[in-house]
């Protein structure tokens, strides 16, 4: 019999953590067997993807600035590059966040469920207050201060020091570059161990994902409900499927709206021919939720049917691989408000930039796997206080977002590329008779 696919079994494990949920109070269970038996497997799941959070943020971004090698290179193409990810990445969350408050996936929950939601989480939410406290009060350039971290292993031991981390990484990564060779190899060949061991954990942590998502839907909707209500339950799924709209229609905007605007802005490609030539690798990329798996086919279509060069197309596409994640981005910033909202937290102006800057850099850190959107998640609801058991709410329909989002990075990755060929003049000469065709 033929294994079903993670997917499906984090679907059914929604199902059954439902369906349990129901019964229990149908049928008057008490909440006691629920929460000391159950509940601890999800606990377990959302405590390990918690665990991984920082060396993956860590070692990633080290081995993607280091990846470059040539400084005289990453000075000109990679801080062109970066440049254009960098803003693509920040444009996609803002359109995120704007989509998410427009929308309000959160707010269809009732004011009752959320003060229970509240009363069960709100030990968690308080941190939220404390965190954007300290913000508001060390004055304007606070946010500066708090990007170095006094002490570098207590900032990687706390997950709430995540634009800490990061900054720190990227520094690393470049005085690697500048040091000899014999001398820096040894310790980036550590960390791309350290990162390639992470990846498999992550696929570990992932097979365990149908059990947790059955323990934190059945022990969450029972909690919520009190053991009496179902209709609250009923209530939170007509949320979750606002919410999952809400995804994709920003996702649809980003790819089919967004993107062609900046083909026209700086290229001479039609738009038809661009979404043509890179179909096959989009499809590749949604199937199975990898960025890496549909980099060859991504880098063959950029080169073969958009005529960028086979230097920009090895340059920039691994590199966007690892470090433009757009669709997952604009994900992160729908997800971070609708959890928010679901908990009844209010998010200031000044918190929605904390986010804009945290996913924007997180995105970064990401790796190109199935699954891994949800850990750096999980950091960015730390680092801004949210209860990172929210995730609990966005579990569930996480696998069809992550092939949709995934689509949406790949594409990201080839319209950068054709924007640095353009720039480069690096586009074949019989290719770009094509690109002349108007969309």
């Amino acid at each position: 019999m033929k294994k079903l696919g993670l997917h499906i079994q984090i679907f059914i494990g929604l199902v059954a953590g439902l369906i349990f949920a129901m019964l229990s109070i149908r049928l008057g269970w008490s909440t006691t067997f629920t929460v000391n038996y159950i509940k601890p497997f999800g606990t377990i799941f959302l405590n390990s993807l918690k665990m991984i959070a920082v060396p993956l943020i860590f070692a990633s971004l080290i081995i993607g600035i280091t990846n470059i090698e040539d400084i005289t290179k990453l000075s000109r193409i990679g801080g062109k590059t970066f440049f254009i990810y960098t803003t693509t990445t920040i444009l996609a969350v803002i359109l995120g966040l704007t989509i998410a408050n427009l929308a309000r996936p959160g707010q269809i929950i009732s004011e009752q469920t959320r003060d229970r939601l509240m009363s069960l989480y709100g030990d968690q939410a308080e941190q939220h207050g404390d965190v954007l406290q300290q913000i508001n009060q060390g004055g304007p350039l606070q946010f500066l201060i708090e990007l170095i971290p006094e002490n570098l292993f207590k900032a990687l031991s706390d997950n709430f020091h995540l634009l800490q981390v990061v900054v720190v990484a990227i520094t690393l990564g470049i005085a690697l570059l500048k040091i000899p060779l014999r001398k820096s190899k040894p310790v980036i060949l550590f960390f791309e161990g350290l990162n390639d061991a992470i990846i498999e954990l992550i696929r570990f942590i992932m097979q365990l994902a149908p059990l947790g998502v059955f323990a934190l839907v059945a022990s969450l909707l029972i909690e919520v409900a009190g053991g009496n209500s179902p209709s609250e339950i009923l209530e939170i799924l007509f949320a979750l499927l606002w919410y999952i709209a809400t995804v994709i229609l920003g996702l649809l905007l980003l790819t089919y709206v967004i993107y062609p605007i900046i083909l026209k802005l700086f290229t001479k490609i039609g738009y038809t021919h661009f979404f043509k030539s890179i179909q096959p690798a989009q499809l590749i990329a949604f199937t199975t939720s990898s960025s890496s798996a549909a980099l060859s086919v991504t880098m063959e279509q950029v080169e073969k049917h958009l005529g960028v060069s086979e230097d920009i197309c090895s340059f920039v596409l691994p590199l966007g691989a690892t470090v433009n994640m757009d669709g997952t981005a604009l994900y992160q910033g729908v997800a971070i408000v609708f959890i928010a909202q679901a908990l009844g937290i209010n998010l200031s102006i000044s918190a929605q930039l904390m986010i804009v800057a945290n996913v924007a850099i997180s995105s970064i850190g990401v790796a190109s796997v199935p699954g891994a959107a949800m850990i750096t998640t999980t950091m960015i609801l730390q680092s801004i206080g949210i209860p990172a058991v929210g995730l609990a709410l966005i579990l569930a329909p996480d696998r069809i977002l992550d092939m949709c989002r995934t689509a949406t990075n790949i594409t990201g990755d080839a319209l950068v590329a054709v924007l640095i060929g353009s720039s480069e003049g690096e586009l074949t000469e019989m290719t770009n008779e094509q690109l002349l065709e108007t969309g």
